[in-house]
């Protein structure tokens, strides 16, 4: 089954593809020959699942699915959130100056609980019709705190800082193989591939 992952993050694709399996083919928004900035304006992650999603099948006609990714720290309310990869100023994906902030503003407080949570927006073609979808959501998420430094170099993003429950590493020294199997986007792709397996 081929289907389109609206994200050009190597990473992401790394990660989902090996998660999926051989079964389903992932193809990237650089690979339909997608290469518009797509919004994601909205203010949930639900949201910014849909966005992606509607977008690329409004402009492709493709079968699609978007996901959005948030860390939730409980000290600070929720923060960085939605915002998670654009949480310093004036940055875009920059992993180093994201944990930086976070650790600056999380200081000394004891209170160190996160979580992540990711959502997943599957947009699919109904009856051969480009004009007719459906669309289903599916969300994971892992607790875990925020260390006091950054541990490991495997992964991306918040992966150095944050520390799943029942462990005592970081996902970045966890590895790729430990973090696709209890990781949030891991449990919400674990969904997807289910309901995408029934539908074959």
């Amino acid at each position: 089954m081929k289907i389109v992952f609206a994200t050009n993050n190597a990473h992401k694709l790394q990660e989902i593809r090996e998660i999926l399996g051989p079964t389903f083919e992932i193809v990237s928004l650089n690979d339909i020959g997608c290469h518009e900035d797509i919004p994601e304006t909205g203010m949930t992650l639900e949201a910014n699942a849909h966005q992606k999603a509607e977008y690329i099948f409004d402009h492709y006609h493709l079968d699609c699915f978007a996901d959005d990714t948030g860390l939730e720290v409980e000290a600070l309310d929720g923060e960085p959130g939605v915002h998670s990869a654009r949480y310093a100023e004036g940055t875009d994906h920059d992993s180093e100056a994201n944990m930086a902030k976070l650790l600056r503003k999380l200081g000394d407080n004891p209170n160190r609980k996160a979580r992540f949570r990711t959502v997943i927006s599957l947009i699919q073609m109904e009856g051969g019709n480009p004009r007719c979808s459906r669309e289903y959501q599916f969300e994971g998420e892992v607790s875990g705190h925020i260390d006091w430094q950054k541990h490991g170099t495997e992964g991306f993003g918040y992966d150095p800082i944050f520390i799943p429950d029942g462990y005592d590493k970081s996902f970045a020294e966890l590895g790729e193989e430990v973090k696709n199997k209890i990781s949030h986007r891991a449990k919400a792709v674990e969904k997807l591939a289910e309901w995408l397996k029934a539908e074959e």
